[in-house]
């Protein structure tokens, strides 16, 4: 499989990369803005499961889309494409800025939606791809939400929308979307919107689930926004 994977420099990005680098079938094409850290991730690949994974620093609020094919000039397809670089501000909403709407959206919305339209031909050519957008339960309807979160909560709720447009337009080419709504994982992000939560999973354990969902979930949804949560914050 070609897999390419935004957000992989830290969290549930990098150990769904080191997950899926232990099949040496995969080829995976990391994306982060952060390149040193990418650079680990590429040296633990490589010391783990003699696999190494090709990185990138790629920023999707100033995406250079020419840079990006460059990248990928060698690959005629993908195969499976996982959207988790994700931004949070834990702010509340009467002191939030167009510029805190405008970053969140960059990053948690219109970014994954113009990489999946610039990839496109590479998903249309593997014919059986599958787009799996990280959501989060924040954005997940009916779900507790959260003071300080009502802009990441709505650009992630965005997202699970647009999974399910994306579908109506796209699954002729054989492409299959899904959106995970990620409830409690331990990262970065999680902890700077809740400093003292301690959250029922690991990075590495949802690496494992989004590693394995990227792999078969399509066989058995296709368009879903799925909850993927032991406990509400997230």
């Amino acid at each position: 499989m070609n897999i390419v994977i935004t957000g992989a420099s830290s969290g549930i990005g990098y150990a769904t990369c080191l997950e899926l680098s232990k099949d040496k079938n995969n080829k995976i094409f990391a994306l982060s803005r952060n390149l040193k850290k990418l650079q680990s991730l590429r040296a633990e690949s490589i010391e783990q499961n003699d696999n190494p994974i090709e990185v990138l620093s790629f920023d999707l609020s100033q995406a250079d889309w020419e840079e990006l094919s460059r990248f990928l000039a060698d690959v005629d397809s993908i195969d499976l494409l996982v959207n988790n670089a994700g931004l949070l501000y834990n702010k509340p909403f009467l002191e939030t800025e167009k510029s805190d709407w405008d970053d969140l959206l960059a990053v948690n919305l219109s970014g994954p939606a113009l990489l999946i339209r610039h990839l496109h031909p590479l998903l249309k050519s593997s014919g059986n791809a599958h787009v799996v957008n990280i959501g989060s339960m924040g954005g997940f309807q009916g779900s507790k939400k959260f003071p300080g979160l009502s802009a990441y909560s709505s650009s992630k709720a965005a997202l699970a929308c647009l999974t399910e447009c994306l579908l109506e337009e796209l699954s002729p080419d054989g492409i299959s979307f899904n959106c995970l709504c990620l409830g409690a994982v331990a990262t970065e992000m999680l902890a700077k919107a809740f400093p003292s939560y301690k959250p029922p999973m690991t990075a590495q354990e949802m690496g494992k689930f989004i590693a394995d969902f990227g792999r078969e979930g399509h066989r058995f949804y296709n368009g879903q926004v799925l909850p993927v949560a032991l406990s509400n914050p997230g």
